[in-house]
């Protein structure tokens, strides 16, 4: 597998940095030695660098803007002390009936919103349709609706592809960085394959929460702009099928298999058979693994 030149920040054993990261860092949240290992890499990167101050001017305007406001004085008509009640359980009472209610209807809420929004999204935009390789004939497939964990691959490739600012958490100068920590992670050897003999470079990763657990998004990008997702998990059924299997959601196509108790699903906006020619060459690489 080729190996990029790794900054000498990926080299060390530390955890690499988040986006999360940087945000402790800019709201001063960091433990000193983390902050250290943060201030490293923003050295080694000048663009995370230019975000991380452009945060920490609109905090500094922020407080500029809010700070007279700790100086006003209090209203002259605010109680000062509480009013006492002859029966306070009362009143406690309700308040536990208010926020039992209003939690239960926000969650009845959230899950609609959800719902919709996932809709939508693999609904909103056509299908892209990659050129047709010369391919041997491809074996039946039922392309029905997804389930499981492929269905959450391609939930997940439809919200973070699109993404033109950071589509990856961990991006590929950091590559070894990403395979530790995603190794460590999800608990067994995590690793992208690469695939930039079919015209796929890596462009990083990120861990997801799966429904028990931790899950893997690697994500690639062709010259064209096309970008297609590999997704990792544990959380699988059955103990080894590695017979590949097509689904659609919307405009995805996902191929997707399990093998020694991992599941791989390749999701993108490509046609069957150029999903179908990736699966095989990131089938085959593990393999070797």
């Amino acid at each position: 597998m080729d190996q990029p030149n790794l900054q000498a920040l990926d080299a060390s054993p530390m955890p690499p940095v988040t986006e999360a990261d940087l945000h402790a860092y800019v709201d001063r949240q960091l433990p000193s030695a983390r902050r250290l290992q943060v201030e490293h890499y923003l050295h080694e990167h000048p663009e995370e660098r230019a975000r991380v101050q452009d945060w920490q001017q609109q905090n500094a305007r922020l407080r500029e803007m809010l700070a007279p406001v700790m100086d006003e004085p209090l209203p002259m008509g605010l109680p000062l002390r509480p009013t006492h009640s002859g029966l306070p359980w009362r009143s406690l009472a309700a308040g536990v009936l208010v926020a039992v209610i209003s939690a239960g209807a926000a969650w009845s809420i959230r899950g609609a919103v959800d719902a919709r929004a996932v809709q939508l999204a693999m609904a909103g935009k056509p299908a892209a349709h990659s050129p047709r390789p010369a391919q041997p004939p491809l074996p039946p497939a039922s392309g029905s609706a997804l389930s499981g964990f492929a269905q959450r691959a391609a939930i997940a490739h439809v919200v973070y592809s699109p993404d033109v600012r950071r589509p990856v958490e961990v991006g590929a100068e950091q590559e070894q960085a990403l395979v530790t920590w995603l190794t460590k992670r999800m608990g067994t050897q995590v690793r992208p394959p690469p695939l930039n003999a079919l015209g796929y470079r890596l462009m990083g990763g990120r861990l997801l929460p799966g429904d028990s657990g931790p899950v893997a998004q690697f994500m690639y990008e062709t010259e064209a702009g096309l970008r297609l997702t590999l997704y990792v998990t544990r959380e699988v059924s059955t103990q080894s099928d590695a017979q590949f299997k097509f689904g659609q959601d919307g405009p995805v196509n996902v191929f997707y298999w399990v093998e020694n108790h991992l599941g791989y699903a390749i999701a993108a906006d490509a046609d069957r058979a150029e999903l179908m020619r990736v699966s095989q060459a990131v089938y085959q690489h593990l393999q070797q693994d």
